[in-house]
């Protein structure tokens, strides 16, 4: 790459995130309590929750780990894609309006508190307990991201990966640092719209390039690629797409840093215009986002691609001007910041929350707790960088590990927490842990499997059985406490 095309990648970077820096000191002076700066005040409307709880969900996945396996291996892969737009589109139904009344009436701004406050737990463990699981498996979430924005910026500019992850590090800090989560919805609303537009309009325009549709199914004829979402229909094949959408969309129950936005709303029947403009969004990202996998097969037919998690990123670099790729190239820039400062809010929160507040000072003020919270922002970061420091090619799978233990952790706890009166602290601590632990462990079973089982559906069944039979043994010692 000559300077003249460095330059003008530079200059296109630096003015998307000079806009991203005067969003972020506009809403300086609006989070002035720790209640503004960890839910901003439940103040938003119907297009921020919609778009701040989908497009902090997607990452550098959407447009690096996701079109790999996608590029890697075959149409069949989409069922990842189907799975997570089901169990979205269930997430809004199920989830959204109960969350969002429950947590105000318990006065409860993270997962611990409401789930602390709704069932009565004075002992600190449920805090404990969530706080283990948000530490181990968000950092892992956080440094998958890192590792994308490390790669990103080794292919642009030529620095080096260790030097790209510490890049990282340096742009999110600053406005969660600065503005909180009213901060990182309107950054959301304003980065959904634009990585949308991006990610439809380049599989778009480089498919004619590659032959239409036609010339997609000829290369993938050539690679040996299943063509079809049922290659087969056998029994373990049928099983294997049932398990990878499912292995993928129960995650969402969850997600505290997609729910919280949930319980952000300012006003609950709005929920559904912000259902109606999340999942169409969301629809058109990951059908765009398989087309870029399968546009990537043609394209890369003759030439082949060394590492395909960067599918998108090389077909950019060989296809526009210098300008236009930095330009496009800050969707994946977005969508990683917005997944990434939204997981390191949710940690930092849950350190504030369940750690300083409950712990160490009780009658903190909001404003020192605010200050905590700003502190935690930078512990998370300085963390995530230290893991991310050694470099891992596969996204893909260091994303699905993280968002399986959070789903297996909390899901089906806060499932039963919102439709069931007959659970119990000790029934939450054992889903907690069970559903943490069996997605943790899982893996080093998996190739003992007669198919392909990944670790969020065993992990999430024992979580719910465990909460409901340990709420159904204890259920004595629960009304001896009320």
């Amino acid at each position: 790459m000559n300077d003249h095309s460095l330059l003008w990648q530079l200059v296109a970077i630096g003015s998307y995130f000079a806009i991203l820096i005067l969003v972020a000191f506009s809403s300086y002076r609006k989070q002035l309590t720790d209640t503004d700066f960890i839910i901003g005040n439940r103040s938003m409307n119907f297009w921020l929750t919609a778009l701040a709880a989908h497009a902090s969900d997607m990452s550098s996945w959407l447009f690096m780990g996701y079109p790999a396996v996608i590029f890697t291996l075959g149409m069949e892969q989409t069922w990842t894609g189907i799975g997570l737009l089901i169990f979205m589109f269930l997430n809004w139904q199920i989830v959204a309006k109960k969350v969002r009344i429950a947590t105000e009436e318990y006065n409860s701004l993270t997962f611990s508190s409401f789930f602390e406050n709704r069932l009565g737990d004075t002992s600190g463990w449920i805090r404990v307990f969530t706080a283990i699981m948000l530490f181990i498996f968000y950092t892992i979430y956080i440094s998958a991201a890192l590792i994308g924005m490390g790669y990103l910026l080794n292919t642009l500019f030529g620095i080096s990966y260790h030097i790209g992850v510490l890049v990282g590090i340096i742009i999110v800090i600053p406005y969660v640092f600065v503005g909180g989560y009213l901060t990182l919805a309107q950054i959301d609303l304003f980065q959904g719209i634009f990585l949308m537009i991006v990610i439809v309009f380049v599989p778009l325009y480089l498919l004619p390039s590659v032959g239409g549709w036609g010339g997609i199914l000829t290369a993938m004829a050539e690679r040996k690629l299943p063509s079809s979402l049922f290659p087969s229909f056998d029994f373990k094949s049928l099983a294997e797409n049932f398990f990878l959408a499912a292995g993928w969309g129960l995650g969402y129950f969850g997600q505290p840093h997609i729910v919280t936005k949930f319980m952000g709303i300012k006003k609950v029947h709005d929920i559904r215009k912000a259902q109606i403009i999340g999942m169409t969004w969301m629809t058109f990202a990951l059908a765009a986002a398989t087309l870029v996998g399968l546009v990537g097969i043609a394209f890369f037919k003759t030439t082949g691609l060394k590492i395909p998690a960067e599918v998108f990123i090389e077909m950019v670099k060989r296809s526009f001007p210098p300008f236009i790729v930095g330009f496009i190239l800050c969707a994946v820039f977005a969508a990683t910041i917005n997944a990434m400062s939204s997981m390191v809010l949710v940690l930092s929160s849950s350190l504030t929350e369940d750690i300083y507040k409950k712990i160490i000072h009780k009658k903190a003020s909001p404003k020192e707790l605010l200050l905590i919270s700003r502190i935690g922002v930078i512990v998370v970061a300085i963390i995530a960088f230290i893991i991310a420091y050694r470099e891992i090619t596969t996204i893909y799978s260091l994303v699905l590990y993280a968002w399986s233990g959070l789903g297996a952790s909390f899901g089906p706890l806060l499932i039963l927490s919102l439709y069931s009166d007959r659970v119990n602290k000790y029934g939450a601590w054992a889903g907690i842990l069970f559903g943490g632990i069996t997605s943790a462990i899982w893996p080093l079973f998996t190739k003992f499997l007669p198919i392909s089982i990944p670790s969020l559906p065993p992990a999430f069944l024992l979580s719910f059985i465990s909460i409901l039979i340990v709420s159904h043994f204890t259920a004595e010692k629960r009304l001896e406490t009320l």
